[in-house]
């Protein structure tokens, strides 16, 4: 009985052994991965980069409308230089023409047949008195001839100064309009590749999960911040006013900014005017230290100043109010909260 007992024992064990390897072998059943750059951190990762390029485009678009503006600013005063040196010109021609019969009168006049010397006064004269009178009407015909030589050299040289100040004002206009049509041709393209990036980034904003957009929007900051005195502080106050405003590519109204409309609109509403694009803005104020920030100073986000795609308004300290980017309202943040690729700030005034 032992022994039997002893070789089901032994069976039992082999067939354990069996089962066992017979797992060990058999292939492992395969878990499901999430498609490779399809997780939501991926997918916001997407978002955000789309995002930034259209950012570029639509500060690139707005700088190529405020040089378009600028171009048309000098057309508008090359031709009005152009009239007004085109009427001094013909003033001068027809003063010109005036004098130049008059002296060519005077020239060849006598004064009772007398010749335009005292000489010959004194040689004709009948008496002392005829030679004072005759002397005195010469004083006067020379005294007029002068003047009258005078004038005619002044609008001999208006004209050929007005001739040349016309001239360079018709060159001028001409490159102003040829710069402004070169700029709007830019424009056009320029608006054509922003609407192809916006549909992009909207396409990408209706992929992300709630997860994301809790993360996108982030956490809103509804402090009491006060701007203080002048023209910084009204166009502070401005701008926070705005908060919770949408994001929107070209937008410089309430109802809708993208981050430089924010700005120009907010100083505008101080009764400063500021350029209409962050690149542009950056040429306007004075340099300020990053760590010396005050309520009203401008910050710029880019690696270099002809790279600058973004641009918010400093609360003084660490605190931006900006126009962040599509999907997050007006806002304020911390100064590395509008983008890792801080690079400089400008004071407007003060």
């Amino acid at each position: 009985m032992a022994s039997q007992r002893l070789k089901r024992g032994m069976r039992g064990a082999l067939t354990a052994s069996a089962i066992i390897a017979m797992v060990s072998t058999s292939p492992a059943p395969a878990i499901a991965q999430p498609p490779a750059g399809n997780t939501e951190s991926d997918a916001l990762k997407r978002y955000n980069d789309l995002n930034k390029q259209a950012e570029v485009v639509n500060e690139e678009l707005n700088k190529a409308k405020d040089d378009k503006d600028a171009k048309q600013a000098e057309l508008d005063k090359a031709t009005a230089d152009l009239t007004a040196a085109t009427q001094a010109k013909d003033a001068a021609a027809a003063t010109e023409e005036q004098f130049r019969g008059q002296v060519e009168n005077l020239s060849s006049a006598s004064f009772r047949g007398a010749r335009f010397n005292k000489l010959s006064a004194l040689l004709t004269g009948t008496s002392a008195q005829d030679f004072l009178d005759r002397s005195s009407a010469l004083n006067v015909l020379a005294t007029d001839n002068n003047k009258a030589l005078s004038e005619l050299h002044k609008a001999v040289t208006t004209a050929a100064d007005s001739a040349t100040k016309a001239a360079d004002a018709q060159k001028r206009a001409t490159e102003a309009r040829d710069a402004a049509a070169k700029l709007q041709a830019d424009i056009e393209a320029r608006s054509k590749d922003l609407q192809k990036q916006i549909n992009e980034v909207k396409s990408a904003a209706n992929r992300l999960s709630a997860a994301d957009k809790a993360t996108l929007k982030g956490t809103e900051d509804t402090g009491v911040y006060i701007g203080g005195p002048g023209a910084a502080g009204a166009a502070v106050n401005a701008a926070l006013s705005r908060r919770g405003d949408p994001y929107v590519w070209g937008g410089a109204a309430p109802g809708g900014f993208d981050c430089s409309g924010l700005t120009s609109w907010a100083y505008k509403q101080s009764g400063l005017t500021i350029p209409r694009s962050s690149r542009a803005q950056f040429g306007v104020g004075k340099s300020v230290p990053l760590n010396a920030l005050q309520a009203g100073d401008l910050v710029f986000y880019g690696s270099s100043a002809g790279s600058i795609h973004h641009v918010a308004m400093s609360l003084g300290g660490d605190k931006i109010v900006h126009a962040s980017t599509y999907g997050k309202p007006v806002a304020v943040t911390t100064v590395r909260g509008g983008g890792s690729d801080v690079f400089a700030a400008k004071r407007i005034v003060g």
